[in-house]
């Protein structure tokens, strides 16, 4: 994350992604493949590190193997194999869409988790109990812990989408997207973005 300062003198929090290159490695039809969707690659993969069927599936569009494929099954406008969708189609003051897989914290518990505020002092013989998740059952009847109790466990390394993110600026030479607030995912992470 960076920040830059809007015209009042503000300084607004932002992210820079680089959105493109994207090339068209397949176009998908209703006659063919049983539905309309639009395949881009992003990122060329090295053709030692690709297998056959990559490496084919590239030729075809005429570009090299590529690490990130994904389908867009919304979309504006008529593309066809080997086509190239820059980040010209973005516009600074419109909001986008960003999606991708959120930093992984391991196994963790019910504080950082979830938010329970623990035992408030120390006193009364807690010992090391102060940041338990206290009682989680009931008693003989239900005789069980009842499904999707808030436990501790795994937390992060999943699916997050964040809506309606600003464009604030566009660098169509450098494929750059200047966007408010924060996406999901670690330092040079592979992110989704929509209209």
């Amino acid at each position: 994350m960076t920040s830059l300062f809007d015209e009042n003198g503000k300084n607004i929090p932002c992210t820079v992604i680089e959105a493109g290159p994207c090339v068209v490695t397949q176009v998908r039809t209703k006659e063919v493949d049983g539905y309309e969707a639009l395949q881009l690659g992003f990122d060329d993969k090295a053709e030692r590190h690709a297998n056959k069927a990559e490496s084919g599936h590239a030729k075809k569009a005429g570009t090299a193997p590529k690490k990130k494929v994904i389908e867009f099954q919304d979309f504006e406008g008529e593309y066809k194999l080997g086509d190239t969708v820059t980040v010209e189609q973005f516009a600074a003051g419109e909001f986008v869409d960003v999606s991708g897989t959120s930093k992984g914290k391991g196994f963790q518990g019910v504080v950082k988790r979830h938010g329970f505020g623990g035992v408030g002092q120390a006193t009364h013989g807690q010992h090391n109990r102060l940041r338990a998740p206290g009682s989680i059952g009931a008693a003989s009847y239900p005789a069980r812990v009842f499904k999707g109790m808030r436990m501790a466990g795994q937390m992060g390394a999943e699916r997050v989408t964040v809506q309606n993110l600003k464009v604030l600026k566009v660098v169509p030479e450098k494929n750059l997207l200047v966007v408010k607030g924060c996406v999901p995912g670690h330092k040079n992470a592979y992110v989704i973005i929509q209209k």
